[in-house]
């Protein structure tokens, strides 16, 4: 994931001022030189480096912070202000215009995914604002593109419109064309990219933009280049206005530095960010919490977006009242943990939580709960309904084999499952302690 290597440089920095009661301005000098150099090696612009540094200096070396009772405490919290600044403050939504359909014009270089975002994109407007959207392919230049295109609308069940090798801003224009004509709300424009920046592809983007007026001129950047991420949006920023920033693959092993430059360097957000390979796996870019997962603070607020996706309200109410009257069953549990691992690796998830970076490499065996989920189905429902009571050695045997999993491991669940029951019933007595952990709604934590 994005920022492992600054975060843990970063928090060794901060151990060592919130081990000491009082701080020097010597001692600070000393931890900015570190940090600055925790940055530098992320990749982050160095003159972004230097007014960041200079900034945090500034604030940290003053009497507030050095004759504080807590200055360690003080110095992170003003790290943790001027990078959510450094990164925008805030989210920004996308913008709609005033005019129906709206065109959102995507651009970028080939290889950093900008036919994949068109799909992403339109999948995420349609879940999160209810829009009805078209996907022009007006890349007619790379092998393949409009094919890619169609393929990635086809998962996303969003219509294309495309006309071939056709002149790719008359196609833009008609695909505007046809939106208007089926009510659409939104057209998103895959234009070519190149393998650099050349003049006749930032004419063709002009004259598309000019035709079509899109209400958002947003570049994808691959998050892995790092400064070069910085150096492409810059240009393209310049040459067509661009509006704003989709970074993608902040999932990968990359050292975080374009999001943290891109911004300060274009003076233009970052809406989006792209997380994993999946159609859902794109975020909207929350400056504030960046912030907090660089620092190793966790990101509370996204996991709990993420939770609210995945658990539906109404089987989690369904599923609350079955563990008050002890009927909570192997399905249920199975339907639980689905829903888990429909948010994502459970090590990333772990990582949103406070503190959660700090357990080091701690590996969460996937393949166990893969085993866990085959023995659960390969079980009958009677079965499932009370393993304890019905599971007799033979049935256990047979189910080991059926799930490619050993007698011993189907035991383990089982006793596991048994124990779960128990202090599930003892927290639903009269204390009420798990309808509170649960909400006052019934509905799972975090659920809607």
């Amino acid at each position: 994931m994005a920022f492992e290597g600054i975060t843990g440089k970063l928090q060794n920095v901060f151990k060592k001022l919130s081990g000491r009661g009082k701080l020097s301005e010597k001692e600070v000098r000393e931890a900015m030189r570190e940090i600055k150099l925790a940055l530098l090696e992320a990749d982050v612009n160095f003159l972004v480096v230097k007014e960041f540094i200079a900034t945090v200096t500034e604030r940290a070396i003053g009497a507030a912070v050095l004759e504080s009772l807590t200055p360690g405490q003080q110095i992170i919290k003003i790290v943790n202000e001027e990078l959510t600044e450094l990164m925008g403050k805030t989210a920004q939504r996308i913008d709609f215009g005033s005019v129906k359909p709206a065109v959102i014009l995507m651009c970028g270089l080939q290889g950093a995914g900008k036919t994949t975002m068109c799909g992403k994109l339109g999948a995420h407007l349609k879940k999160q604002y209810n829009k009805k959207v078209l996907l022009a392919a007006c890349d007619i230049y790379r092998p393949a593109a409009i094919d890619q295109l169609k393929v990635v609308g086809a998962r996303a069940e969003l219509p294309v419109f495309e006309r071939g090798q056709e002149d790719p801003v008359e196609t833009a224009r008609l695909a505007v064309q046809k939106a208007q004509h089926d009510f659409l709300d939104v057209v998103i424009v895959d234009t070519a990219g190149r393998l650099h920046i050349d003049g006749d592809m930032m004419d063709e983007l002009k004259r598309i933009r000019d035709t079509v007026k899109p209400s958002e001129v947003l570049l994808v950047v691959d998050a892995m280049t790092g400064q070069d991420a910085v150096n492409v949006a810059k240009t393209f920023n310049e040459t067509v206005d661009i509006t704003g920033v989709i970074l993608t693959k902040l999932d990968g092993d990359t050292r975080g530095g374009a999001a943290l430059s891109v911004r300060k360097v274009t003076g233009k957000p970052i809406k989006l960010c792209g997380t994993g390979e999946k159609l859902n796996e794109l975020e909207v870019f929350h400056p504030d919490r960046m912030a907090s997962r660089i620092l190793g603070m966790g990101d509370v607020l996204s996991l709990i977006e993420k939770a609210q996706e995945s658990f539906d309200e109404k089987k989690a109410a369904e599923t609350l009242n079955r563990m008050k009257d002890n009927s909570f069953t192997l399905d249920d549990f199975l339907e639980q943990m689905q829903s888990v691992k429909s948010m994502g690796p459970m090590e990333d998830l772990l990582k949103m939580i406070p503190g959660g970076n700090q357990l080091g490499d701690v590996k969460i065996d996937e393949k166990q709960l893969a085993h866990t989920e085959a023995i659960i189905k390969s079980m009958t429902k009677k079965e499932r309904q009370d393993p304890a009571g019905v599971l007799n050695a033979s049935r256990r045997k047979r189910i080991a084999a059926g799930s490619g999993t050993t007698v011993q491991e189907v035991n383990r669940l089982v006793n596991q499952f048994d124990q779960t029951k128990k202090m599930m019933k003892q927290m639903m007595g009269s204390s009420g302690k798990l309808r509170r952990m649960f909400g006052r709604r019934g509905g799972f934590p975090f659920g809607r």
